[in-house]
């Protein structure tokens, strides 16, 4: 894959911080939002163009109900050419909440002492997963908090300690991260156990508001956590996943900052993230946080809408801390992967209540607490293909090889094939009467659609096999 990365003031080094933030305000302030900037920078973003930080601020700039509108329909039109229906469903898995720093958003922060302190053993780990894979759900991300204890072998043991629970027909198929930066001997580590993608979310790129809410511990080297993915790639993980947590600094400015690590990973290592992740700020045990600069509905949905135009290549994770209305909304415009039946609270798979919050348990209030039956359920009547492929992974079409396929479009040929499988694994083993029919109405339709372009005979033969009892299979 051959990236056409920018030159900016500071120049992208490997393992270097590369975020000017006079810079990035130069470029917004300077940014003209006319018509026919808006519409340009629209029209070379759907023929699937990633764009660079000056065009991204024309968008970032506008105020114009048209033109806000126009953006949210090129989101989903590029939706549609790149990824179409299919979402990707996923489950988060807290591991530990120990931690050693104190973020004044999180409720984990090491000062918090009505937190409840939680580490999964390896018998938890599989009570977890067991109850997970009961319900159908077949990827995973483990989450951590940042402790000595939660080192790179600590979490390479609890890595192949879900992928040693089958319960029926159940399997987890890919775990993904979500844990503190390591250096590049940890990372190592970390990708023997059969990781999927590693994320790390930079929370803000603005230097002085990162300091503000990173008072101590190792998270409050700004640098260290900025370089955390570049020693990842270091380590041959190259399927890595960036994020920002909205409500902590200007929005635009961390929009911007997303752009600028995107282009950094094209310049260094000639890749994309695998992923790009835009939570929101919500409430927690003991968290304080300036309410400033909270982000609303409309301006989340607008963020969401330029960060899919900007870099159409990326998949979008939407995560259950926004509410189901919101999420709705969101997932027209361009999210790729959601989590569902999620719950955050240490050991909650496994118990009956599933809608009981407890924030001293939890890192934060979600929003969504419906089941994954219930997730899918309301994807199919409204014909998204819910999916819980994990072919790219196991056939080594990640990192660059992955962006071979998907910044084409290409990847969408092979996802809605894999998808069908999966699901129709999900109807098969997990689904009520009701959904199992709407399931395999949804399936023809797809089905049909794909003969338009491609010959199915050998999809149709796998689905036989699914309906007969094989598991796992995919292109």
């Amino acid at each position: 894959m051959i990236y056409k990365p920018q030159e900016y003031r500071i120049k992208d080094e490997r393992m270097k911080p590369f975020i000017d933030e006079a810079e990035i305000w130069e470029i917004l302030d300077a940014a003209d939002a006319s018509k026919e900037n808006v519409r340009r920078i629209i029209k070379k973003s759907l023929d699937k163009n990633r764009l660079s930080l000056q065009e991204t601020a024309i968008l970032l700039k506008t105020e114009d109900p048209e033109l806000i509108e126009e953006i949210k329909e090129g989101a989903r039109t590029l939706k549609q050419k790149v990824y179409g229906d299919r979402i990707v469903i996923f489950a988060p898995l807290y591991v530990g909440n120990k931690c050693v720093n104190n973020c004044t958003y999180c409720g984990f922060r090491a000062s918090n002492k009505k937190q409840v302190r939680t580490t999964l053993s390896h018998s938890q780990i599989e009570t977890e997963v067991t109850a997970l894979e009961d319900n159908g759900q077949k990827r995973l991300i483990l989450v951590y908090g940042e402790h000595p204890m939660y080192d790179a072998n600590f979490i390479a043991d609890s890595v192949r300690s879900v992928y040693s629970v089958k319960s029926g027909n159940g399997e987890i198929r890919r775990v993904n991260i979500n844990a503190a930066p390591l250096d590049i001997e940890g990372y190592k580590i970390v990708k023997e156990s059969g990781i999927g993608t590693y994320q790390i979310f930079q929370e803000t790129y603005h230097r002085e508001a990162y300091a503000k809410y990173h008072i101590s511990g190792k998270k409050k080297d700004y640098n260290w956590r900025l370089t955390g993915l570049d020693r990842a790639q270091e380590a041959l993980i190259d399927d890595v996943g960036i994020g920002a947590l909205f409500g902590l600094y200007d929005w635009k400015f961390d929009v911007m900052g997303l752009i600028r690590h995107v282009n950094h990973f094209e310049a260094c290592y000639n890749i994309g993230p695998h992923t790009i992740s835009f939570p929101r700020i919500k409430s927690a045990s003991d968290s304080n946080v300036d309410p400033k600069y909270e982000v609303s509905d409309e301006e989340f949905i607008r963020l969401v809408a330029i960060l899919r135009l900007a870099v159409p290549y990326t998949g979008m994770i939407l995560t259950a801390r926004e509410s189901q209305e919101v999420r709705e909304e969101v997932i027209r415009l361009g999210v790729s992967q959601i989590d569902a039946g999620t719950n955050i609270q240490l050991g909650g798979y496994s118990k009956e209540s599933r809608k009981d919050q407890k924030l001293d348990h939890e890192q934060f209030e979600i929003g969504d607490t419906r089941s994954l039956g219930e997730v899918i359920d309301e994807l199919l009547d409204k014909e998204y293909l819910p999916s819980f492929c994990t072919a790219c992974y196991r056939l080594g079409r990640t990192g660059e090889h992955f962006m071979e396929f998907s910044v084409p479009g290409f990847i969408k040929r092979y996802c809605t094939q894999n998808a069908i499988l999966t699901l129709a694994e999900y109807l098969e083993d997990y689904g009520t009467p009701e959904v199992k029919e709407k399931g395999y109405k949804l399936i023809d339709k797809k089905k049909k659609e794909l003969e338009k372009t491609q010959k199915i005979e050998e999809l149709e033969e796998r689905l036989d096999l699914v309906k007969n009892g094989k598991r796992d299979l995919y292109f």
